[in-house]
């Protein structure tokens, strides 16, 4: 199984350097799973990606709808935030060893604990699963 980051799915809907890549890689995996963090974050893309004035209103409106027909149609396995993925979040944070950010931190558990490897275009999110010792493919 293989949790999606935000950065491939943001690759995958928009239009950018990294689409073809992402297309690639979504269409290999067997089993797509994302968190409802990651359909906030991705929402948060398209509104930032507007305010840069690099998407217009009606771009991120059909790129919005076409998320949410996948969403609607199960092509992405949508795995709940539960207690326990805070908890495993909090336990590294508070290790103090792996520059991990917040919501990194909890993309990184919801994928432990489900049993997936994370796939993301974030390399800074990579190296933190690769220093917990946790399976992620990095896409560039």
């Amino acid at each position: 199984m293989a949790y999606l980051d935000t950065s491939i799915l943001v690759a995958y809907y928009c239009p950018e350097p990294l689409s073809e890549a992402a297309e690639k890689v979504l269409l290999s995996v067997d089993q797509p799973s994302i968190s409802a963090l990651v359909e906030v974050e991705f929402v948060s893309a398209l509104s930032r990606k507007m305010r840069e004035k690099t998407l217009v209103r009606e771009d991120a409106h059909r790129i919005l709808n076409e998320f949410e027909s996948h969403l609607q149609q199960s092509f992405f396995r949508r795995i709940p935030l539960e207690r326990e993925h805070y908890t495993l979040a909090y336990s590294w944070l508070s290790k103090f060893t792996v520059p991990l950010r917040t919501l990194d931190a909890l993309h990184l558990a919801v994928a432990s604990k489900s049993g997936s490897e994370i796939i993301t275009a974030d390399r800074r999110l990579a190296q933190s699963a690769g220093k917990l010792d946790l399976p992620s493919k990095f896409v560039e």
